[in-house]
């Protein structure tokens, strides 16, 4: 049987001619079944998802069937959505098609998705032939007929058994860059991530896939926020090519203050790496789907800050004002670093963040989580708004999500490559006091000087407590480049957060030479801190 045979019609009715909160009530009531195909736009998804901020929001409590409870994560895996009932499979001219996830395991809630064609949309009906189920023992002829789905992928013509894009649980989605790898993940909305209390986790309730055009790299996809707190409308417009860039809107609907929101928040994982090696021991080197956060603010200034597995919890916030852009990225792309012949963390996308329109004031916001393993994602970052969150109240963002290897803008100052710590001091001098050592390498811009040029390169070094000793900066031929390094003697007493912050310049020129390395360290408390000498 033809996929299209299990395609119903999702009830959507223009609201030009009626009172928006009667087409806006109609147009709920009506979606809760299934009928035939009605008109849908941006501008009607805004409408619905207004209207439902003034309604109380209804608590999604569906159980899963029994024989899709406690599956194992192998058995969800052995469910795979057969490719020739997938979305536009039957146009052998389009370069895009999607397949949907089986609910289970985790995923149990479940999102209706709708096919759009020439502005018509129709609900898909879930149907169990679309699955094969393969070794997962659950029978899908005894499933409910209703069941639903809990989610979609996307997958391009250059490959169709490899997917470049999903969207699943909750409003999290990730996509592959250049290397057709997956890592990190975005969402749609973060809300009260990081407080004293429990986080709210907005869900897509809903998602509209618009048909491709003939021969088309970008497809478009609509989806509706929906949560305790907010909802929202959205819309991606999702280009696949070189690497994979989303174009997405978002129009948000506060039911009550937030406060803490944050947009376009990006999700990733650090384990151990170069800068911190405290969960050492594993026999790989480094773990990580990025090394730092990059900012790119309002008047100019880039700005890097190494991520790390810190011993608690880290909140930063970086003010600004109308920023250009941020991201998590992956700089260090050496295998050797990594060693990793599996997941292959040296081939994880950035992910880069570009406002579409100015932002105002508000910061960037890290959050970094400990963590003692790499299944978990224990770094957030994404922006938040100065403004208020109030009720009622609509707050538009526009901006672009850019999947790649390395982001679309990059400063022409030199870049932070490589962040070591260790143990401060003098090698073959016993140690009268504990201090800790940064070393920073810095590569590109202005480096390496000419020969025949006589430069003194100096490092400009802040810190927001203790004291800094024993600093320089050097040429460092391996890598055409210049190294600073710097020790941090920590107050006796406490292990509160010391900020650092670092740029290299000349001894007789003010303009920085880089981009500014940022950092937060945590001294070990005052009992710990080993300062192994000899003997």
């Amino acid at each position: 049987m033809n996929r299209r045979d299990f395609l119903k019609a999702a009830s959507v009715m223009s609201s030009a001619l009626l009172p928006l909160s009667t087409v806006l009530a109609a147009i709920e009531r009506q979606t809760q079944s299934i009928g035939s195909e009605k008109s849908f736009d941006y501008a009607w998804l805004k409408g619905l998802a207004r209207h439902l901020s003034q309604q109380e929001a209804s608590a999604v409590n569906a159980e899963l069937p029994e024989q899709l409870q406690d599956m194992s994560w192998d058995d969800y895996q052995a469910i795979t959505f057969k490719p020739d009932h997938a979305l536009w499979a039957d146009d052998q001219q389009s370069n895009i098609r999607a397949q949907l996830f089986h609910l289970g395991l985790y995923f149990k809630k479940p999102v209706r998705i709708y096919e759009i064609v020439d502005g018509q949309a129709r609900e898909i009906a879930y149907d169990p032939a679309m699955f094969d189920y393969g070794k997962s023992g659950i029978d899908g002829d005894a499933l409910p007929e209703n069941l639903g789905f809990t989610g979609f992928r996307l997958h391009h013509q250059s490959d169709w058994t490899r997917d470049v894009a999903s969207f699943l649980g909750a409003s999290y989605f990730r996509a592959v860059g250049e290397s057709m790898q997956y890592g990190m993940s975005a969402r749609g909305l973060a809300v009260d991530t990081g407080m004293p209390r429990p986080e709210e986790f907005p869900r897509f309730t809903r998602f509209w896939l618009e048909r491709p055009d003939a021969d088309s790299d970008v497809v478009n996809v609509y989806a509706l926020l929906e949560s305790p707190s907010v909802t929202g409308a959205y819309r991606f417009g999702i280009t696949i090519g070189d690497g994979v860039v989303m174009d997405v809107d978002a129009a948000l609907y506060p039911r009550k203050a937030i406060e803490r929101l944050g947009i376009a928040p990006l999700t990733s994982m650090y384990m151990v790496g170069e800068n911190d090696q405290q969960a050492n021991w594993d026999w790989r080197p480094e773990i990580h789907d990025s090394d730092g956060l990059s900012m790119h603010t309002g008047d100019g200034e880039w700005l890097w800050r190494p991520i790390a597995n810190p011993p608690r919890l880290r909140f930063n916030a970086y003010q600004d004002k109308n920023p250009k852009g941020f991201g998590l990225i992956q700089r260090d792309r050496n295998f050797d670093h990594y060693q990793d012949d599996s997941v292959f963390y040296d081939q994880r996308p950035s992910v880069w963040i570009e406002p579409k329109s100015d932002w105002g004031s508000g910061s960037v916001q890290l959050i970094e989580i400990p963590t003692l393993d790499e299944t978990f994602d224990n770094i957030v970052a994404f922006w938040n708004p100065r403004e208020a969150v109030e009720p009622g109240s609509e707050m538009l963002y526009g901006y672009r999500i850019y999947w790649r290897e390395r982001p679309p803008a990059e400063t022409e100052q030199a870049r932070c490559v490589a962040t070591r710590t260790g143990l401060g001091g003098v090698v073959g001098q016993k140690r009268e006091y504990f201090s800790w050592r940064f070393v920073v390498d810095f590569r590109g811009g202005p480096f390496p000087f000419n020969a025949d040029q006589e430069v003194e390169v100096i490092p400009v070094i802040k810190n927001s407590a203790g004291r800094i000793e024993i600093t320089s900066a050097r040429p460092l031929h391996a890598i055409q480049g210049y190294r600073a390094m710097f020790d941090v003697v920590p107050p006796d007493e406490g292990s509160d957060h010391i900020n650092l912050s670092l740029y290299l310049k000349l001894e007789d020129d003010d303009k920085p030479l880089t981009e500014t390395w940022m950092y937060q360290w945590t001294p070990p408390p005052g009992d710990e801190r080993e300062l192994r000498n000899t003997g």
